[in-house]
């Protein structure tokens, strides 16, 4: 591990279909043992779901969910003199990008049922509603940082 500096992000390039760099991060969540083409059919086939049920613009939809599902406070354990508090702490903006993708696939992974392209369009659309598990998940990070927010003299 480097200890001086750390190592330049690799830019990502953007998805084909939509050209967006959102998407791709998303595909490339949602794939597994680099089966990107099957990652790729799943994201996009859960877009056309997503057009075709709500007659607007997939990639509208997706940027809300995304932005809807993002925290922007987490708590993070912080060791003072034998204890062991929560502290609040802001996230930084590829942190919180992160943690909303990962909470929407999780939230569609856990989805009982159909194929994973409609349990995905089905948690995207509910994402851009502000409902479902994504949601919940950001609201309870939110709770647990509010909840803790006396010991945000620690932050470090």
């Amino acid at each position: 591990m480097a200890r001086r500096n750390r190592p330049e992000r690799r830019p990502i390039a953007p998805d084909a279909r939509y050209n967006s760099v959102l998407v791709q991060i998303l595909i490339n969540k949602l794939m597994y043992s680099g089966k990107k083409s099957v990652a790729e059919r799943v994201v996009y086939r859960a877009f056309d779901r997503i057009q075709s049920q709500a007659n607007r613009d997939p990639l509208d939809i997706f940027n809300q969910a995304i932005r809807n599902a993002t925290p922007v406070l987490e708590v993070k354990p912080r060791r003072v003199g034998g204890a062991t508090y929560q502290v609040p702490v802001e996230i930084r903006p590829e942190r919180r990008i992160a943690l909303s993708m990962r909470w929407i696939l999780n939230a569609s992974r856990s989805r009982g049922g159909r194929a994973m392209s409609d349990r995905l369009a089905m948690e995207l659309m509910d994402a851009a509603n502000n409902a479902g598990q994504a949601i919940k998940r950001r609201e309870d990070t939110h709770r647990m940082a509010e909840a803790n927010r006396a010991f945000v003299h620690y932050r470090w």
